[in-house]
């Protein structure tokens, strides 16, 4: 899982220098696709995964998570882009996702990615032996909540290895001293998604794309996290991220 971890950090890096302004949705993924199966001969694992027909979730602006590629939709610098991707090597799996904010983004727009990106730091930093899920979700829940964002509900964070979506579930809200006990050797995704406006969300009838139901913006960071033997290891860490543990 470190190696996919590694493997996926790769990926970011290259989006980084290739996602622009103009350019569609489509064409992101596939280059993303044709990144981790021709340069890191891994697996796109979002594809296919429960008849998902893409590499990667694009979701853009008030879209919170699930949303479809397109040949049709180009970015715009006004956007705010959440790339979800997931990858798999070796039979083990990483998982993934980051805030692209494009340089015309409202100033609002700019705060929100930003406040979520903390607010995903706010639940790593307290993954240790001993501490628990509710710690996690309580941290994440307090801090979007202060700054008068709201936490989506449907969605969570999971349990990753051989597969993609293992147990446990770990939600981005909760009550301090509750829910599953960490141990060393766990590892799971943390992916908040916060909304400007209400929680409250809609799925469109594409059967996929999840979105905020008062057209407001939503944002979403995602990291696969290692429970180590007294503290957290980031194993999809980015070059643009200097922290690794506790």
């Amino acid at each position: 899982m470190k190696e996919s971890g590694a493997l996926l950090a790769s990926v970011f890096k290259a989006l980084d220098e290739y996602i622009e302004v103009g350019m569609t949705t489509m064409e992101l993924n596939d280059f993303v696709e044709t990144y981790i199966t021709e340069n890191l001969e891994a697996i796109a694992s979002t594809k296919g995964q429960y008849g998902y027909p893409y590499a990667i979730n694009v979701s853009i602006n008030e879209v919170v998570c699930h949303g479809m590629p397109k040949a049709s939709q180009k970015i715009k610098s006004s956007d705010i882009i959440n790339v979800d991707v997931t990858l798999k090597h070796n039979g083990y799996l990483a998982d993934s996702s980051k805030m692209y904010v494009m340089k015309d983004a409202s100033p609002l727009a700019k705060k929100l990615a930003k406040e979520t990106y903390q607010a995903m730091w706010e639940g790593i930093k307290l993954v240790r032996p001993g501490a628990k899920l509710g710690d996690i979700g309580h941290a994440i829940q307090s801090y979007a909540e202060r700054r008068g964002y709201s936490i989506v509900r449907e969605f969570c964070g999971h349990g990753i290895g051989s597969e993609m979506h293992e147990g446990p579930d770990v939600l981005h809200f909760g009550k301090k001293d509750t829910g599953l006990v960490l141990k060393p050797g766990m590892t799971f995704t943390i992916e908040p998604m916060i909304n400007q406006g209400s929680h409250k969300v809609k799925t469109l009838k594409d059967g996929w794309t999840v979105v905020t139901k008062d057209k407001k913006l939503s944002a979403q960071w995602e990291h696969t996290i290692l429970v180590t033997d007294n503290s957290y290891e980031v194993l999809t860490l980015r070059h643009d991220e200097a922290v690794t543990c506790s």
